[in-house]
């Protein structure tokens, strides 16, 4: 007995399997390519064709992307200012039996883009949500970056003020976890600037551009050379760019909670290491080692 494949199952069967009233349609996440056309999967490309509505962020963006692949359903716009207004009609058109599809510029919706609202309404009201995999640029960046990959964690894009950057970074300072940021073209000098005067010279970063574009570039490299790098050619300062950071090597062990630091600093300035430690251990209760560690890293910088 052939089996088939449930996927291709659910893809050819998507405009016959909920068009009535008591019987509501289906959410759709496709991914989309994040620059080389031929990631886009047959399955997302079907579902797409398939599908009675296609939410997009830009609608002139992924018109020309979906006419290459004879992509003909009808599309609205879906982006940060029309979310929450334009979700509550979707939802109301797939309860009626419609099925919907999301997707974003580029890679995988909602990592960075919009989309959270309409899911999370979608969770609400019992309708069934199917994820179309893809390309997503955080998961090509980090894929390709060699620093760890068993723990990670996604911040998004780093702030635009260097006040607020700065602020940023410090909270980045003692996360252990390879870390992974978006950036833009126009801020990627100040940004590895910042990154450089918080997080140090010597931290290992990776950045990622273009990726599987014809320019795409990665470079492993610390923080300060990478950013001489960057300075001194302006073609590393367009498209669109990851960066791949270096977690804290510092044992969690020898961490000590953001006030006993607080502490540890003030007295620093007035006593001597010794004095101020034995302090900072008497208010805080923090291990005598591990204070003792942590000041001589600050007295060394």
């Amino acid at each position: 007995m052939t089996v088939k494949s449930s996927a291709f199952i659910s893809n050819a069967s998507i405009k016959d399997a909920s068009r009535n009233q008591d019987n509501p349609g289906q959410l759709y996440i496709v991914a989309t390519p994040i620059g080389n056309l031929h990631d886009f999967s047959p399955r997302a490309i079907s579902t797409l064709q398939q599908v009675d509505l296609i939410a997009a962020e830009d609608t002139r963006h992924s018109g020309h992307l979906l006419k290459q692949h004879d992509i003909n359903t009808h599309c609205i716009a879906l982006h940060e200012h029309n979310e929450r207004h334009s979700s509550q009609k979707l939802i109301q058109s797939i309860k009626q039996g419609k099925n919907i599809a999301l997707i974003s510029d580029a890679g995988t919706p909602l990592v960075s883009d919009p989309g959270y609202y309409l899911v999370k309404l979608a969770h609400e009201a019992g309708i069934s949500v199917v994820p179309v995999p893809g390309p997503s640029a955080m998961i090509t960046a980090l894929c390709a970056a060699g620093l760890p990959t068993d723990r990670f964690c996604f911040e998004g894009f780093v702030p635009s003020k260097t006040t607020a950057r700065k602020k940023f970074y410090e909270t980045c300072q003692k996360e252990p976890r390879t870390l992974v940021f978006y950036e833009t073209p126009h801020r990627i000098v100040a940004s590895l600037t910042d990154l450089c005067a918080v997080l140090g010279e010597q931290r290992v970063v990776v950045l990622a551009r273009e990726l599987t574009k014809t320019f795409e570039t990665i470079r492993n490299d610390t923080a300060g050379t990478l950013l001489e790098w960057v300075k001194a050619d302006p073609n590393q300062q367009k498209g669109e760019i990851v960066l791949v950071i270096e977690g804290c090597k510092t044992p969690r062990s020898e961490e000590i909670a953001p006030e006993t630091e607080r502490i540890l600093r003030l007295l620093l300035k007035e006593l001597s290491l010794k004095q101020a430690v034995k302090l900072t251990v008497d208010i805080t209760g923090e291990k005598k080692k591990t204070v003792y560690r942590v000041a001589l890293n600050i007295e060394q910088r």
